[in-house]
């Protein structure tokens, strides 16, 4: 493999996954753009190619960030991921939206102003943490504080989660933007994620040069306009590569019962000691949650979200199970009726 690949984010863990004759006659990609019937990838020249899609390969199975093989024209499989950051689709679609895959860090945005929210962050974090990504929460508009001075929405932050950094900045100021780089050097991927008018493609654009679009913002609700709408990957000042997202207005969670269980390890901790496995933390005698709650030891607020987050990811994840599981049934059908039509044609 040539050094290209390990500035592309390659290593040990994806050249494991290779044998001997894919080796000689295959080529690695990382995937930068995803779209309906291609895909745009860099190569270990660092050249971008689009290849169509065929056969088996869709786009919702693939993220910006994947890594592939390639005869040259065809994707020719999916290398198994190190890190994947998804979230359950917008609207009633029972399915999941990748996000971004094998990144090392998470940079979690928000901003000084009505933005700024707790359980909002508390779900980035749980979906990182369940990655096993790095979370760091760049709070932005640090010169535009509103309602309170900057340090007290980064105090905020910081007791939401103590393993996470958090990072007061202007996206404006190139010596604040350089504070980031210690997370953005060569080999290392970063997925920026938050709400559209936070400042985000304005990092985005202070970290590797690139002209993307910036939100414009309507100061009567702080929301975002003409944003950027694809997921794509982009090389950084510092060496490492950028995954750009639009804003998320709905982010709702599935498979990140381990993010959440970390995320509140206290409150995880005390569910464990409760009377009943099962307990559901609403009243059950000897529960630990609630006595803790009582006794003054935990903000009941913080319980709640805890709870309501495991409902949901609970919920979404056998929904999305289901209809995985209805979807490979169908393909099953339909692959079985192709069979039998072409064998009674062959008779």
């Amino acid at each position: 493999m040539t050094t290209d690949l390990t500035d592309l984010g390659w290593s040990q863990f994806f050249n494991g996954q290779l044998d001997l004759e894919e080796i000689g006659t295959l080529t690695p990609v990382r995937l930068s753009e995803v779209r309906r019937r291609s895909v745009v990838a860099l190569t270990p020249a660092l050249e971008r190619v689009e290849i169509a899609l065929t056969g088996d390969h869709v786009a919702t199975d693939m993220a910006v960030g994947d890594f592939a093989l390639t005869d040259g024209t065809r994707l020719i499989r999916l290398l198994e991921r190190k890190t994947l950051i998804s979230r359950k689709a917008a609207g009633i679609a029972a399915q999941a939206q990748l996000i971004a895959a094998n990144i090392d860090t998470l940079f979690i945005t928000t901003s000084c102003n009505q933005d700024f929210n707790e359980a909002r962050l508390e779900r980035y974090l749980a979906i990182a943490l369940d990655a096993e990504a790095v979370p760091v929460i760049v709070i932005t508009r640090k010169d535009r504080p509103e309602e309170m001075p900057a340090e007290d929405y980064e105090t905020r932050a910081k007791s939401i989660y103590e393993g996470a950094e958090v990072m007061l900045v202007n996206a404006k100021d190139a010596e604040d933007i350089a504070r980031l780089e210690r997370y953005c050097g060569r080999g290392q991927t970063i997925a920026l994620v938050g709400s559209s008018g936070v400042g985000k493609s304005t990092l985005a654009r202070g970290l590797t040069g690139e002209e993307i679009e910036v939100g414009e913002i309507r100061e009567d609700d702080a929301k975002g306009r003409h944003t950027t709408t694809a997921r794509s990957m982009h090389r950084m000042h510092a060496g490492g590569w950028l995954i750009d997202t639009p804003g998320m207005r709905e982010l709702a969670l599935h498979d990140a019962s381990e993010g959440i269980a970390t995320l509140f390890e206290d409150i995880t901790e005390l569910a464990a000691m409760c009377k009943f496995s099962d307990c559901r933390h609403r009243g059950e005698p000897g529960c630990a949650v609630r006595a803790a709650v009582e006794a003054g030891e935990l903000d009941p607020e913080r319980v709640e979200r805890w709870r309501k987050l495991l409902e949901e990811d609970a919920r979404n994840t056998e929904t999305i199970a289901e209809a995985r599981d209805r979807g490979r049934k169908f393909s099953k059908t339909v692959k079985s009726a192709k069979k039998a039509k072409s064998a009674r044609r062959g008779e």
